[in-house]
This record gives structure tokens, sequence and C-alpha cells, in this order.
């Protein structure tokens, strides 16, 4: 039997039915992209064969529970959960990113700290706090390239290879998460002048 001929899909139906070749063949073919685009977000090769490995126990478990249902989609979706497994990491590590606008300047400066007093300084870092939670409430598009290009320092055109995107649409989700953030931090800054 051989399984070079079989398209992604097949694969997953043939693992399914318990022959383990099917998902060998699926990790032969794709180990590499996905290994590297979890290597280029966290630059530790330790650190990416652990979530490498977590993104494919999480392939196993939904594969096994009859949940995966992305027809003719597998890389994608492997690739998702790899970014998602990345994307917790950096959360659990409470990596705050340095989030800069289409002109440079650092989103935090936009609030305007001069020298502080205690209220001040507690403002401030609520507002990180807050800014951090705002992080999350982006679509899911927007917050993945906000968190390539700030956690893992990633140019434009490793962002777009990763995602399968033009390197337009992945500069488009960053203008578009930025001038969510600016939108949110606006109606947070009037709340708390209320």
């Amino acid at each position: 039997m051989n399984l070079q001929s079989y398209n992604d899909q097949d694969l997953v139906k043939l693992y399914i039915t318990g022959d383990e070749n099917g998902l060998q063949e699926l990790l032969r073919r794709h180990k590499s992209k996905i290994y590297t685009s979890i290597y280029l977000l966290v630059k530790d090769q330790y650190l990416a064969e652990d979530i490498f490995q977590d993104a494919f126990i999480k392939v196993i478990n939904t594969l096994r529970s009859g949940r995966y249902n992305e027809e003719g989609k597998f890389l994608p979706w492997v690739m998702r959960i790899a970014h998602n497994l990345v994307i917790d990491y950096f959360r659990k590590e409470k990596r705050t990113p340095i989030i800069t606008s289409s002109d440079g300047m650092d989103v935090f400066n936009m609030l305007h700290f001069y020298d502080e007093s205690a209220e001040e300084k507690m403002l401030r870092d609520q507002t990180h706090k807050d800014l951090k939670a705002m992080i999350h409430l982006l679509p899911d598009e927007q917050k993945e390239v906000l968190l390539m290009r700030h956690y893992a320092d990633l140019s434009f055109k490793e962002i777009a290879d990763l995602t399968e995107v033009s390197i337009n649409t992945a500069l488009g989700r960053m203008r578009y998460a930025l001038s969510n953030l600016r939108k949110m931090l606006k109606t947070k800054e009037m709340t708390y002048k209320g």
C-alpha cells in the first residue's frame, strides 16, 4: 500500500479506522512545516518540540474522539492548533508585547503618562492589564498577526507564509487589530475619566 499517493483526508480516514500508518504518513508529510512554524514563534528548539508534541496529542485525541470535521483542511487545522498552543504558552509566561502603531508609536505611550503619582501608577498597571484583556477580545486572525509580530518578532513576510495569506492581508489584519485596540482603549479611558 503506497500511502504517498493518498491525500490528507484519506489518510485521516485511514487512521480513524484504526490504521496507524495514516497518522505516520501525515506526520512524515507535515512535520517539518508545523515544527518550523512553531520554532519561528518560540525560537527555542526544546520548547518547539514540546509544543509540537502537545499539538499532535490534541490531533490524536480529536481524531480518536470522532470530533474532527475539517474536510480536506488537515494542515491548516493542525497549524491552528499549534499556533493556539504557542499563544497559550506566551499567555502563561505573561510576556507583554510592545505594541506599536503604524507610525511607530508604542500604544502604551498613547496613554500619556508623565511623572506618576501612586494613583497614576495604579491606573497605568490597570491599563496594561486591560490592554492584555483587549488583545484577547480581538478576532482570531487579528490576534494571531499581532502576537506573531510582537511576541515572536516575525516579519510580515514570515507571518504571511505561516498563515498562508498574502503580505497585504497580514498587514491589513495588523492595521485592523491596532485600530480595534485604539477604539477599545479610548472607550476605557473615557470610563476612567467618567
